[in-house]
């Protein structure tokens, strides 16, 4: 499925955008595949399953202003999308042609997502460190998506290794930075050929926590195949993942740069397109620009390189120079063989 793209995948992360609000989730399911997603995600988990339900320091959010102020028990049960809603906002998503998918973070959420059917799973960044539970995904022999969000070289060879070893032959390493939001100089976009040179059979691709609509295009010029952005209704409706979320408009502006830049790639060509070929006349040749008499020799005074492209190429003026016309001949007439006495180079 990832290795036989041809036309870059954009996910739709929905994240906790909704902000409890299952209409408002249903929203951003159907403007999501409005905006040109081909995948809508959302995140499936618990409160209980990301954590203890405990206050103590160790357990408090003192990173991100979005996220500080809570318990981690806190922030997830305000981001967390219940899982009743995912055959519904499955059906949205369906109705457009779209692929709906959910990022396990527990073993009970990849047996939620089986039943469901998930057609292919993504690994968070911040679970690319969790051996079981890569292995508990490679146990259904789908393919898988990682962001490296973090993670080291070491990191991301043994997340991969795991999954190839339980089966999984089709990975996409999708470049991340994991810092909400991202800052543009802090992308490294050139990470993403780097991994495709060191992880020479898998799907590269980039998951963007900036602000930015030109990463995606960019990403995909440097051979990214798959793209994952969140997605918000409006950044002023806030909640935790508000301040690193695209709205509709701004998405549909990256597909948009993103399916120009697909047919900007096009293919390797060296040669003349159609579109090109009218134009070839725009070229110059040699032209006679003195009346010339037969038996005259061709000079440099007789003979010039002039637009339009009539007459020889230019490239044998030499080799014409001392040669002799054989026939009288009028200025601004193109230098064509039979004018010229002994001329056999083609």
């Amino acid at each position: 499925m990832l290795k036989e793209l041809k036309t870059t995948l954009i996910i739709a992360e929905l994240s906790a955008n909704h902000n409890g609000d299952f209409q408002k989730a249903k929203e951003l399911t159907e403007q999501a595949c409005l905006a040109g997603a081909d995948v809508i995600k959302v995140q499936t988990y618990t409160p209980d399953t990301m954590t203890l339900n405990s206050s103590k320091e160790d357990f408090q959010v003192k990173v991100n202003e979005a996220w500080k102020g809570r318990t981690l028990y806190q922030l997830y049960e305000i981001a967390q999308t219940p899982w009743d809603w995912y055959e519904d906002l499955e059906k949205i998503a369906k109705s457009y042609n779209k692929i709906f998918i959910g990022t396990p973070y527990d073993f009970s959420a990849v047996d939620f997502l089986e039943e469901k059917n998930c057609p292919f799973y993504k690994v968070a960044s911040f679970e690319t460190t969790d051996i079981n539970l890569l292995k508990k995904i490679a146990q259904t022999k789908k393919p898988v998506v990682i962001s490296r969000g973090m993670a080291s070289f070491e990191e991301l060879s043994l997340a991969v290794s795991i999954l190839k070893e339980k089966g999984v032959n089709d990975i996409a390493i999708l470049h991340c930075i994991s810092a909400y939001p991202t800052k543009i100089e802090d992308l490294n976009l050139l990470t993403i050929p780097e991994i495709k040179n060191k992880f020479f059979d898998v799907v590269v691709g980039l998951s963007d926590h900036s602000l930015s609509v030109v990463s995606g295009a960019v990403a995909v010029a440097l051979g990214a195949k798959i793209i994952e952005r969140h997605f918000i209704l409006n950044r002023k409706d806030g909640g935790p993942d508000a301040a690193f979320s695209l709205e509709p408009n701004e998405f549909s502006l990256m597909v948009k740069q993103i399916r120009e830049t697909e047919k900007m790639l096009g293919k390797p060509f060296l040669g003349t397109t159609e579109s090109e070929k009218e134009n070839k006349q725009f070229r110059r040749s040699l032209w006679v620009i003195k009346d010339i008499k037969k038996g005259e020799v061709f000079t440099k005074d007789n003979v010039g390189s002039f637009r339009p492209a009539i007459g020889l190429e230019v490239k044998y003026l030499e080799e014409i120079l001392g040669k002799k016309a054989s026939c009288d001949i009028v200025k601004a007439t193109p230098l064509t063989q039979d004018l010229i006495y002994s001329f056999v180079s083609f």
